[in-house]
């Protein structure tokens, strides 16, 4: 007889629990009657209340492993409550399963711990993943329904496993193998290559990577003949809930096929045969042009499946894969598709037309590399289709052709939060057919859309009345948008808007977001009005706004976790207002305010005193733990002895132009801070000493910045081991680098992807090799005035095969002419690049008209520049 189910009811837990202790282990089970019997499918699957004590199903387990074998089925272990839930799940693991296994379990391929298979992504990140058996992980690993969001999920849990003992790496192939390694993004394949017992696999993965980047149809059809193409289907399984294939250049139309479709397609050569020919007939057509008949398939349904990011994909055709994500994932229900710069967001109505669940959708791209207001662009690669901009309030007059295709009144959605950061094809002509669309809209990110216009932001506001949360910094958000804020009726020609009464509160109020920096077009008493009346607000930046003391006093608002008001003309006394009144404030951002140095005396007269952020001390530290702060002016050494209490959790600094926190505030800080993960100093007086004890405090530390900093420091600091180090920012403080110190800090922060360097003379044309080679898996490298690093060409930098990101000036003229289409047919995933003229071996660059292939959905933004 198979158990398929037992279940402990909460009237007769204080009873079981005696039971346990009487009978013990064997007869726990027999105690706890209340079972079923179903032989449907060969599973135990006992569902456990989460108020059974741990020791009881310890006891209990002695005796399970010879019931489990007799059953011949997997074994699962459900727990249902919320509360004890996941502790006990997580002691399972580590207390319960060994046992399991110890006491001779079998785990074979017919016998698993479907808990783990099913939830490997919960199982992973619980403490006693560590603690699993090697056979029994192993198990998991093979079970058809292991489940986990992405391969590179899967890789860095294994990764993290192995770790753990050294006698793990020495028997590690068989686990490693059952990664799909054709399947991993190209920036974490490129990143492991440093790692010894996974470097064979991290280089077979880029191969396999770029191979399915440059021959995409070719490499696939080529796949078929094998006898299995799991190595090409993404893991979806009825319990998948998460899919993230984002940083996958090799993600393409057939690769998504072959992940749909039913797995008899991966044995049965008949069926593998016609899907074969399918792909070669459309060898010839590549890129935006290349369709799929997904009608024609027997795709499967994933019913599951709630969120897909497909972020920085850029051979598969985002538009084209709509129908895909239609029928595969109808409960689909946040789309993240970053850096897909030729999906129409006119084709918006389509995407959430057909997946009617969706309610949150990110398509970001990137804002401009450069700044038109402090550079001369002599010509630029044009990352958008050509549009035509609406003017004023006159949205309604000339469409483009391609904004044509929606309809004047289309089918309402459910969508609440959209993100279209960066797109400038986005004008007031589109931005009313989203909000006529999007009804429900409750967050909206238009950061750096230039072509919007104020106006029609402001229809977009008094559109969309559930509004609540607007990122709109560096637009032309101004005095109509304003106005629409503080204005209590909705527009009454929006055919879906409802009626609000009279005495309503303002729009305003409601808000919980509010971005809004680099926004010039408001002034004083427009902004003081809006925060007059912005009582909910959660989070709210007013960098670079014309913001003064009056704004932030007629601010009375409560729930604030997050203020920046860097650069801004506030003082601290306003400053100080607020954070008496925001206990919860995590957040706060005040680089570049002069004013916190002024102690008004008499009328014309200040005077700066090092005491003169006291009272925004004492109110901060009587009343909120912050985990980010950025400050200049006015700061110093007193400043964190004085913000202490304030400061035991804070995890990012920025210190700027004006402070001044000296050796002993710097100690302080190491002193303070344990947690913090991102230190960024400008002007800063340092030494080696002090950059020692930071980087041996700071275990946690993923950002490093050190710019324009003054004192004498050597390559010494640099020893330092810093394993989490991600970021890295040297800005005119290592001048004395040479090849040998730059080798040093590859040893000392080896698992680098960001890296910047300003000023560094010495290095040659020999230093984009120790870059290559010690930093990988870089995705952005900056280099400006650095010797002669580009003397000779650029070749040994393209090794670096997962960059994004590219800046390169003043660093010697010898870069070819064709530069920028070399560049990206060698990277696949470059995005940004940026370039001077004076670097150009022939006196110029060739910005191509026509890029590789793998370029055409996400393309380059490239500029040339002369200063």
């Amino acid at each position: 007889m198979t158990i398929s189910s037992l279940n402990i009811g909460l009237a007769t837990l204080s009873s079981a629990r005696v039971g346990l202790e009487e009978a013990g282990g064997a007869e726990a089970a027999e105690y706890a009657v209340a079972a079923d019997v179903v032989d449907e499918e060969p599973l135990f699957y006992a569902a456990i209340s989460s108020e059974l004590h741990l020791w009881g199903l310890n006891r209990w387990g002695e005796g399970m492993p010879r019931r489990i074998c007799k059953s011949g089925g997997w074994f699962s272990c459900a727990l249902r409550g919320s509360y004890y839930g996941r502790g006990l799940r997580s002691a399972l693991c580590g207390s319960y399963l060994g046992p399991l296994v110890a006491c001779g379990f079998s785990l074979g391929t017919n016998v698993s711990i479907l808990m783990t298979s099913w939830d490997l992504m919960w199982a992973m990140s619980s403490n006693s993943f560590g603690d699993l058996p090697y056979d029994l992980l192993l198990s998991c690993l093979k079970h058809p329904y292991l489940t986990t969001d992405s391969e590179k999920s899967l890789s860095n849990a294994l990764l993290n496993w192995l770790a753990a003992s050294e006698e793990r790496k020495s028997n590690c192939t068989d686990m490693l193998k059952q990664i799909r390694i054709n399947l991993l993004p190209l920036w974490f394949a490129t990143g492991k290559r440093s790692c010894s017992y996974f470097s064979k696999f991290a280089d077979e993965s880029i191969n396999a990577i770029l191979t399915l980047v440059k021959h995409p149809f070719t490499s696939s059809v080529n796949s078929l003949g094998d006898d299995d193409l799991s190595h090409l289907r993404l893991r979806l399984t009825k319990y998948t809930k998460r899919v993230d294939v984002s940083g996958c250049p090799q993600i393409t139309p057939v690769i998504m096929l072959l992940s749909i479709l039913p797995c008899s397609y991966s044995s049965d050569q008949m069926l593998k045969k016609k899907l074969k020919q399918y792909c070669m007939s459309r060898e010839r057509l590549a890129g935006d042009n290349f369709q799929i008949s997904w009608g024609l398939w027997p795709a499967l349904t994933f019913e599951a499946v709630q969120e897909l990011d497909i972020t920085n994909c850029p051979m598969l055709n985002l538009e084209a894969a709509i129908e895909c994500f239609c029928k595969s994932f109808p409960s689909l229900r946040v789309l993240k598709a970053a850096y897909f710069l030729n999906f129409r967001v006119t084709k918006l109505q389509q995407l959430v037309g057909r997946l009617p669940l969706l309610c949150d959708v990110d398509l970001t791209v990137d804002i401009s590399p450069v700044r038109p207001m402090k550079m001369s662009i002599l010509s630029s690669l044009p990352v958008t289709a050509p549009r035509i901009l609406a003017s004023s309030l006159g949205i309604d007059s000339c469409p483009s052709v391609a904004s044509l295709s929606c309809i004047s009144r289309p089918l309402l959605s459910n969508l609440t939060r959209l993100t279209l950061e960066g797109r400038t094809d986005v004008g007031d002509f589109e931005l009313k057919k989203v909000t006529e669309l999007c009804v429900s809209l409750c967050y909206l990110n238009l950061k750096g859309c230039t072509s919007v216009t104020d106006a029609g932001i402001a229809d977009l506001i008094l559109r969309c009345v559930k509004l609540n949360s607007i990122v709109i910094c560096d637009t032309s958000f101004g005095q109509h948008s304003v106005m629409a804020l503080c204005s209590s009726k909705p527009n009454p020609d929006h055919f879906a808007a409802p009626q609000i009464n009279e005495d309503s509160h303002p729009l305003a109020y409601k808000l919980q977001t509010l971005h809004m920096g680099g926004c010039t077009g408001v002034n004083e008493d427009s902004l003081t009005q809006l925060l007059s009346q912005a009582h909910l607000l959660k989070s709210l930046c007013l960098r670079e706004t014309q913001l003064v003391d009056n704004g932030l006093y007629n601010f009375f608002g409560f729930s604030l976790e997050m203020l920046d008001v860097s650069n801004t003309k506030v003082s601290t006394a306003a400053l100080a207002h607020v954070a008496e009144r925001n206990a919860g404030l995590k957040s706060l951002k005040a680089r570049g305010c002069r004013n916190f140095l002024k102690q008004d005396k008499t009328e014309g007269e200040a005077s700066t005193s090092p005491h003169a952020c006291k009272e925004l001390y004492l109110a901060l530290r009587r009343s909120c733990k912050l985990e980010e702060v950025a400050i200049g002016w006015g700061s110093s050494c007193f400043s964190i002895e004085a913000l202490k209490p304030a400061i035991a959790m804070l995890r990012a600094i920025t210190v700027g132009l004006g402070g001044s926190l000296g050796q002993d505030g710097l100690k302080l800080l190491a002193a303070s801070c344990p947690l913090l993960e991102s230190v960024i100093l400008y002007f800063q007086v340092i030494s080696d000493a002090i950059l020692m004890d930071m980087m041996k405090s700071f275990i946690h530390l993923q950002v490093l910045a050190l710019c324009y900093c003054l004192g004498e420091i050597s390559s010494l600091c640099f020893e330092v081991n810093m394993p989490f180090l991600r970021k890295l920012r040297l800005e005119r403080v290592t001048p004395w680098m040479t090849n040998d110190d730059l080798v040093i800090l590859t040893q000392s922060a080896a698992n680098l992807v960001e890296l910047t360097l300003l000023g560094c003379s010495l290095l040659n044309s020999e230093s984009q090799e120790i870059i290559s080679y010690g930093w990988p898996g870089l995705i952005s490298i900056h280099l400006e005035d650095c010797g002669k690093v580009t003397t000779n060409g650029v070749a040994s930098l393209f090794q670096c095969q997962a960059l994004e990101d590219i800046l390169l000036r003043h660093n010697g003229s010898g870069l070819q002419r064709d530069f920028l289409l070399d560049a990206a047919s060698k990277l696949p995933m470059l995005r940004k690049a940026s370039l001077d003229v004076c670097d150009a071996k022939d006196g110029d660059f060739d910005i191509p008209n026509v890029l590789p292939e793998y370029c055409e959905n996400s393309k380059m933004q490239a500029s040339k520049v002369h200063f």
